[in-house]
């Protein structure tokens, strides 16, 4: 009796750490480092998107009959249209026009969210410079100045707790699976007149914003300087509700009473290419 007891017991103990194991693993266990910094999708395929009816374009998901597709933008088969010439009537050949791109080593993706921490409230901030993107500016007539496609890689968001960045990457955003963010701009409300050098500009960027597999319109306020004729300088900001985007935030000790609503904001660095 007593060894069938025993027996049990052990049992029972490696049950327990079997499944403990698994619940740290599947929570906080290690995930996939970043890719290379994506390259950037040429602005003109953005004008193409945002002038024709298609569906706006989305980073590829897994389905429930497919397995999670490899990460690496260069090895996934592209969602994107194929990068085709500007033609004449296109935004890219108007004289004076030029494409600035994101500079990745001085610009910022983040976001905040409100939590409590051990019962103390705290404005949790994730951060990460795995950004990529594009600007068309047409100095004459701002009207006709676009935004292509930004990317911002979510395995590189770092909060001031290696654990939370775990949660983030396993649970919350599935970045294994789903490495990029993707902003599709569909239209600028607030731009005209001309440019001029020194002068700051505001308006207002709708696009769709990709997190996971799930897209939802999102219009950012932005602020952009005009520091020479080859920087620009600015930041963009949005709100967001994470139940929009089904980002649920796993039962952890400790953590409570975490907001829906996340600030999302994007400093940036751009030069003429």
């Amino acid at each position: 009796m007593r060894t069938k007891t025993a027996l049990l017991l052990l049992l029972g103990i490696v049950i327990f750490a079997l499944a403990g194991y698994a619940a740290y693993q599947f929570v906080l266990g290690p995930t996939l480092p970043p890719s290379n910094l994506a390259t950037p999708i040429p602005v003109e395929t953005a004008i193409q998107s945002q002038t024709s009816t298609e569906e706006p374009l989305a980073y590829p998901g897994p389905t429930e009959d497919q397995a999670a597709p490899a990460t690496n933008p260069e090895t996934l088969p592209s969602p994107y249209p194929a990068p085709q010439q500007a033609t004449p009537e296109s935004p890219a050949n108007v004289e004076g026009s030029s494409v600035f791109q994101i500079l990745s080593e001085e610009s910022v993706a983040r976001f905040t969210i409100y939590e409590e921490l051990r019962g103390s409230p705290k404005d949790v901030i994730g951060e990460t410079n795995l950004v990529s993107g594009e600007i068309l500016v047409n100095p004459s007539d701002l009207s006709q100045s676009k935004v292509g496609v930004i990317q911002i890689n979510a395995r590189g968001f770092i909060t001031d707790d290696e654990r939370r960045n775990s949660a983030i990457r396993n649970r919350i955003l599935q970045t294994d699976a789903y490495e990029y963010i993707l902003f599709t701009p569909t239209s600028i409300e607030g731009l005209s007149g001309s440019g001029e050098v020194g002068k700051t500009y505001t308006f207002r960027l709708t696009g769709d914003l990709t997190i996971r597999n799930v897209t939802q319109p999102v219009t950012f306020e932005v602020t952009v300087n005009a520091e020479s004729t080859t920087r620009l300088r600015g930041n963009a900001k949005a709100t967001i509700r994470r139940s929009d985007f089904n980002l649920v935030v796993p039962n952890v000790p400790f953590v409570a009473n975490v907001a829906d609503e996340v600030k999302l904001e994007l400093i940036f660095v751009a030069a003429a290419k």
